[in-house]
């Protein structure tokens, strides 16, 4: 799709596994691609890019890097399981430095990165949508609610609009039978966070990341103002994936939407 230009749009996560694939697929939404992470990023900046070393848990330094900014894409922070307080303070601290710092500099839109394991726990054989209740299946799902919930509460109280995308497995390909269901390809992820960018009115919306699969867990009729209309689909990838030996039947990942998550800890 041809996508409006932002002068200058700040990804965070950059160093990361979707954020190296976000890199490069952004840089046609903007003058300037603002690249954050506090790990090392390879290449350095290129032309249209900055890139700029932060740790979101470091307010003063978050104030900073959204400064001069148009809109924010928000990948960074733990992305898998571990102890609340490894979490707390990417993921809690840092999605609140996030929105702060938006709020004082006039930022108006903002893609958060949500997961499915906000709702994890509930079955596979469920299908839900964006008003089911919650259910986090881990440490981790809880930050995205939180997430979700400050998401909620700037554009009440502040008019900052975000589209949170509960993310179900982005990769090349499927490599599980969860992942089935779960899969987002790149160009669909991407496609999403377009849609999420330009879209007139979107309030805090939430949305499923998912591909076109077969069977799908998750209704997006909620967020059908956004026009997501997902081109890609892992039934191509089905043979191979079953092909696997088949986890027994009471493993949390052919049970749970949230898989292996809804059994990692605890971690004392």
């Amino acid at each position: 799709m041809t996508t409006p230009r932002f002068n200058r749009l700040l990804l965070t996560g950059a160093a990361g596994g979707l954020g190296t694939i976000l890199r490069e697929r952004l840089k046609g939404c903007a003058e300037i691609l603002r690249l954050s992470d506090i790990s090392p990023m390879a290449p350095a900046a290129g032309p249209h890019e900055e890139v700029v070393t932060c740790d979101l848990a470091d307010k003063a330094a978050v104030h900073e890097l959204v400064a001069g900014v148009d809109a924010i894409v928000h990948f960074g922070g733990v992305s898998t399981e571990h102890s609340f307080e490894a979490i707390l303070g990417p993921n809690i601290c840092g999605v609140f430095h996030i929105y702060e710092a938006a709020r004082k500099h006039g930022v108006k839109r903002v893609i958060f990165a949500s997961s499915n394991h906000t709702i994890g726990f509930y079955r596979q054989d469920e299908r839900i949508d964006a008003h089911s209740p919650r259910r986090p299946d881990s440490y981790y799902g809880l930050s995205k609610c939180y997430g979700e919930d400050m998401a909620s509460f700037y554009f009440d109280r502040y008019g900052i609009e975000t589209v949170s995308i509960r993310i179900g497995s982005s990769f090349p390909e499927p490599n599980n039978r969860r992942m089935l269901c779960t899969w987002l390809s790149y160009d669909d992820l991407v496609q999403l966070i377009e849609r999420g960018l330009f879209t007139p009115d979107v309030g805090h919306t939430i949305v499923y990341g998912a591909s076109d699969n077969t069977p799908q867990w998750w209704d997006n009729r909620h967020a059908a103002h956004l026009g997501y209309t997902p081109k890609d689909s892992s039934e191509p990838f089905r043979a191979k994936v079953e092909a696997q030996p088949a986890p027994p039947a009471d493993d949390p990942s052919m049970v749970y939407q949230g898989g292996a998550f809804a059994a990692a800890g605890p971690f004392d």
